[in-house]
């Protein structure tokens, strides 16, 4: 507590913004002594600034300590407002401007709710906005109405501004907080990701080299699920991630003594107007092949890269991917669309490729009661004529929708429709895995 408030007393309530006002007028004329450089001597000195000023002139705003008042006037002029707070906090994974005095909050837990203050104008809005955009060297105005990159490594921002959205209601923005969570097997298992016997086949398959795509919509967990399948490489296998502008993994693994024990290399890529210092996925997925990886992440197949994962795939590479799609069918044909963006290749010798490359589709959904599944996992079998077949494996069958209390209740059940081909299961047995664990695999025991 700030020893200032022990002798603190006020005169009447004031409303926070002429609070604001006031000390922001005081701070503008004390802002040349700011000397400090680093971030947080320069804290230090604005709140000393404050606390002097705010005691000296016995402000007060009704509902807020001392201390919580100099907290918000700190982040209303220095940091980001009221969504400082949201920005870092673990449990909070998007928030949604719909207008200035509409901001809704999701959290990783799937409730969806205001949140606790709003924006007091479009104009406030706007203005802490571009605030946030000019830490990343992001500009939005009348010329560039619309922006999109990322804030940090684990947020990216779109906003859309004036004239694109009504002047009247300031800005519309999305802001997408990564926090990849260090999930457990047992920790799927409970939430009814996936039972314990899918988590293991999938843990299996990609540990003795069969390629995946895990894919879904938006928010669906299939970053989260990637991350721990990555997990469960051994730690002398070296693991090759590529992302796209933010690093979402942290898959490196420390002991008590603080030296790392497994075998990580993290990369993303870096956007430059300059084609000689543009780097995308595609250019790190053609060095990582170089690189010595047992496995390569692609965090996410959006573009060009498409075509080169697929080729890295067939060609006896491990590799993990996710794409945005509907289905696990409907992935390889999203995978073909992406790959015409590198080749003028026809779709059908672009669909043998892909199916061939990523025997193994995990299809995630986000449901409406919340909940996320893995609603089916199949494997694309080649038969000897050439012909493909997209064989489920394992599935979630939903059986009843109910509402209670207002809210969806879904209940289903995991179920188990085919074993993995004789031809994948050969494969495994030659990549190193036992004859016993394949057995075991085989009879579904978790």
């Amino acid at each position: 507590m700030n020893n200032a408030s022990l002798f603190f007393s006020a005169t009447e309530s004031k409303v926070f913004a002429d609070v604001l006002q006031e000390v922001q007028s005081y701070l503008s004329s004390k802002y040349a002594t700011l000397m400090s450089r680093k971030p947080e001597e320069q804290k230090q000195q604005i709140h000393a600034y404050m606390s002097q000023y705010v005691t000296d002139h016995r402000l007060h705003v009704a509902g807020l300590s001392f201390d919580e008042l100099l907290d918000r006037l700190y982040a209303e002029m220095v940091e980001y407002s009221f969504l400082t707070r949201y920005l870092f906090a673990r449990e909070v994974e998007e928030i949604n401007i719909n207008s200035y005095n509409d901001v809704k909050i999701s959290y990783t837990d799937g409730r969806i709710i205001p949140a606790d203050e709003q924006f007091t104008s479009a104009e406030h809005a706007i203005d802490v906005i571009r605030r946030l955009l000019h830490h990343s060297g992001m500009i939005l105005d009348y010329a560039q109405p619309i922006v999109r990159g990322h804030l940090a490594n684990n947020i990216r921002i779109t906003v859309f501004g004036p004239p694109i959205t009504d002047k009247e209601k300031g800005i519309a923005a999305s802001i997408r907080i990564i926090n990849p969570q260090k999930l457990a097997r047992e920790d799927f298992v409970r939430s009814g990701t996936a039972t314990a016997e899918m988590l293991d086949f999938l843990s299996v398959c990609l540990r003795y080299g069969l390629s995946m795509c895990v894919t879904g919509a938006t928010g669906s967990g299939k970053t989260t699920l990637m991350s721990w399948l990555l997990s469960t490489i051994p730690y002398d296998k070296r693991i090759f991630t590529i992302e796209n502008g933010a690093r979402e993994f942290d898959l490196i693994v420390e002991d008590d003594a603080g030296l790392v024990v497994n075998n990580v290399v993290h990369t993303v890529t870096r956007s430059n107007e300059d084609p000689r210092q543009h780097i995308d996925q595609e250019k790190l997925l053609e060095f990582a092949l170089t690189a010595n990886p047992d496995v390569i992440c692609v965090g996410e197949m959006k573009s060009a890269e498409a075509f080169a994962a697929q080729e890295a795939a067939r060609t006896g590479h491990t590799v993990i991917t996710t794409t945005h799609a509907n289905s696990c069918l409907s992935t390889y044909y999203r995978m073909v669309t992406l790959c015409t963006q590198k080749y003028e290749i026809n779709d059908t010798t672009l669909y043998h490729l892909v199916t061939e490359a990523f025997p193994l589709i995990l299809f995630v959904k986000k449901l409406e009661d919340n909940s996320r599944r893995i609603m089916e996992i199949t494997e694309c079998r080649i038969q000897p004529d050439g012909t493909r077949d997209i064989i489920p494996l394992y599935r979630y069958a939903v059986h009843s929708t109910s509402e209670v209390a207002g809210n969806m209740v879904l209940e289903g059940e995991y179920e188990k429709v085919n074993d993995i081909s004789p031809g994948l299961q050969k494969r495994l047995l030659e990549n190193g895995l036992p004859l016993p664990r394949l057995l075991t695999l085989l009879g579904g025991e978790a």
